[in-house]
Order: structure tokens, then C-alpha cells, then sequence
């Protein structure tokens, strides 16, 4: 199955994971309207956050986003806004999403959240946050299940402790994903060569892209971190992105993916598959090649040499590829000037 998924995920790229999150703001109707928007776009997958406020942040946790787009003053207060979805919910949106045909992942934010989960989803998505997360990482990598890891905010040296966690759980089957821990993320601190950064890095790792920045009409960072070679795309969804609220304003929707998707279409289409079709180009290499021709009359018995010797169109005869081999080698017979040289027309000298 591990393999399975990964394989699907290479052969897809970029596999695009919309992330709904919490953006459903607790209705199984809007979650199952934005499951529904994001398969008609064509995302691969939607993603949840499954949580409990108690268990995820202390009643004293700060915020740390921008308080102008989302007014909760502390984690634990926004967490508990949005943390109505239990295993009856999730079992019940996997349900649908197996119905959709779209892939139906939720992140876990507690141990509890491993177990009712793992039956659901092909794979795991560990948020930024929870690269530390000792317990939870070991509790994922034991359902052998691929793991989709964020590293916003993580040092090289903390990615590389989290893969040494998984290996030593038996699972090797690990995505990593760029990502900027800070809502919403500027152009300037995008640093997408990143990406490059934790190919070089982890060779043996899919790397992929989570994105926080306000997309523009093109979504063009979700474009570059394509060109790039992220095989996973991760963006949060909306059905309206005026909305108030952390994960509305920064998301998009599905004209945006639409969009997104036509042109990732056409440009996977120019890119090609690495294959150089030379049978396409078969009479632009007769015509527009040269070959090596007679630049005046040359005599029976003539020393060939620059003065009577020319490359010119088409590639009928002798390509100058052999230039210098021709040259000084005795014609056989007369050659008419602007007649293409052949092999039977000389001899050694």
C-alpha cells in the first residue's frame, strides 16, 4: 500500500492535496461542498485537521497569525471554534470521498486521532508543528502507513532527526514538504530554492510544497515549486475566500485550481517526457542540414580542398561532419558545380 501510494504520487506529480482544514467551520455540509468543489478541480486529495482543542494547545497559548484576519487571542480559543469532527465525522467525509473518487487524508494532532484515522487515509500528513512530536511520529510510523511531513520552521538537523524516528520505526516512506510557518507568507520570505535544498539533502525523500502566501491570479508560487520538482502541492481551499477566519484569505478556491490545473496540464505537456522524437524532425535534418557540395566544376582526378568545397543545403550527400577527412582526398569522376559530394565520387589521394 506504502508503495503503492508513493508510486501513484510520482506518476501524478504534482499530486495536489487541498487542505481543507478547518475551513468547514464545523458543518458536514460545507465540508462535503468543498470535498465535492475540490474533486471537480481535480485536486488529488483534501485534507482535514483532526484535533481536540484540550488536547492540542494549553487555555494560555498565544496566537501567533495575524490577529486583523483572525481575531482569537489565543490557540486554545480558536482551536475550540472548530473542533466538533470526532471519528463519526471523519468516518462519514472518508465515506464521501471514497464515493467522489478523491483521496481523503486528515492530519493528527493526538495520539487518539492515529487510531480512528488509520483505517481511512493512504497516507499520514504530519503538520510543521509536529516534526518534534516524538510520540506522534513514532505512533504514525507504526501503521506503516506513507507519512507526509511539513518542516515549516525546522532546521535541517530537526528533518533529519524526524527521518532517523520513522527508519527506526521500519517505515521508510516519507514525503517532505517546504513549507513557511508564518500566516500569510510574504513573496520575500517564500524561499522556494528549498525545495532544491531538501532534494539535495534527502534523495531518498519525495519533496513536495505547502503553501501559505495570498495567492495571485497565476498562483505563482504553487507554478515555480512545480518547475521546481515538487511532486506534492499542498494549498488551503475555500469556497469563498472573503470569509473571515486563519485560513480563508490565504486559500484557494476551485476556479483557482481549475485554472492552476489546465496549466499545469499544458505545461507537462511541454516539458514532455525527456524522449527526443528525432523522426519529427526527420526533414528538417535532410533539408535544413548541409552536406558538403561542389562549390565550382571539379576535374576527374582534382585535389578536393576549401577552395573547391562548400557546406550548403540540403543533406543529401556527405554531412561536412567528415569535413576533414574529405579534404585532400582525389575525385573519381567529373562533379558538377552545386552537386552534393558522395562516396563513390572520391578516393585517396
Amino acid at each position: 500500500m506504502a508503495h503503492s501510494f508513493f508510486d501513484f504520487v510520482r506518476s501524478n506529480a504534482p499530486y495536489i492535496i487541498v487542505d481543507i482544514g478547518v475551513n468547514h467551520e464545523g458543518s458536514i455540509n460545507i465540508a462535503k461542498r468543498l470535498i465535492k468543489e475540490a474533486y471537480l478541480a481535480g485536486a488529488n486529495a483534501v485534507k482535514f485537521q483532526s484535533y481536540k482543542a484540550e488536547k492540542l494547545a494549553s487555555v494560555y497559548s498565544p496566537a501567533y497569525w495575524d490577529t486583523k484576519k483572525e481575531k482569537s487571542k489565543s490557540q486554545f480559543e480558536l482551536f475550540k471554534k472548530y473542533d466538533n469532527f470526532g471519528e463519526n465525522e471523519y468516518n462519514h467525509l472518508a465515506s464521501y470521498c471514497n464515493k467522489m473518487g478523491i483521496n481523503f487524508l486528515s492530519t493528527p494532532f493526538d495520539l487518539d486521532a492515529v487510531d480512528y484515522l488509520s483505517h481511512l487515509v493512504p497516507a499520514f500528513k504530519i503538520a510543521s508543528a509536529d516534526i518534534t512530536n516524538v510520540p506522534l511520529l513514532r505512533k504514525v510510523a507504526l501503521t506503516g502507513k506513507p507519512l507526509i511531513i511539513s518542516t515549516g520552521a525546522s532546521t535541517i538537523d530537526e528533518i533529519s532527526i524526524a527521518k532517523n524516528i520513522i527508519y527506526d520505526c521500519g517505515n521508510q516512506n516519507i514525503a517532505l514538504l517546504h513549507c513557511i510557518l508564518n500566516y500569510p507568507t510574504d513573496y520575500s520570505n517564500a524561499q522556494l530554492c528549498q525545495i532544491k535544498v531538501l532534494q539535495n539533502a534527502f534523495p531518498d525523500c519525495l519533496i513536495g510544497y505547502s503553501d501559505h502566501i495570498i495567492p495571485d491570479y497565476s498562483l505563482s508560487s504553487l507554478e515555480v515549486a512545480f518547475f521546481l520538482g515538487a511532486c506534492i502541492i499542498e494549498k488551503h481551499f475555500t469556497f469563498d475566500k472573503s470569509l473571515p477566519g486563519n485560513d480563508h484569505y490565504h486559500a484557494i478556491d476551485m476556479h483557482d485550481l481549475l485554472r492552476f490545473k489546465k496549466k499545469i496540464f499544458k505545461y507537462k505537456t511541454l516539458l514532455g517526457n525527456g524522449k527526443k522524437n528525432l523522426r519529427l524532425e526527420e526533414p528538417a535534418r535532410m533539408n535544413a542540414r548541409r552536406s558538403i557540395y561542389a562549390s565550382r566544376i571539379i576535374k576527374e582526378g582534382e585535389i578536393l580542398s576549401d577552395t573547391n568545397l562548400i557546406a550548403k543545403r540540403p543533406g543529401y550527400g556527405i554531412s561536412p561532419l567528415f569535413w576533414d577527412q574529405i579534404i585532400g582526398k582525389k575525385a573519381v569522376k567529373f562533379i558538377d558545380v552545386d552537386k552534393p559530394l558522395k562516396w563513390d565520387d572520391i578516393v585517396d589521394s
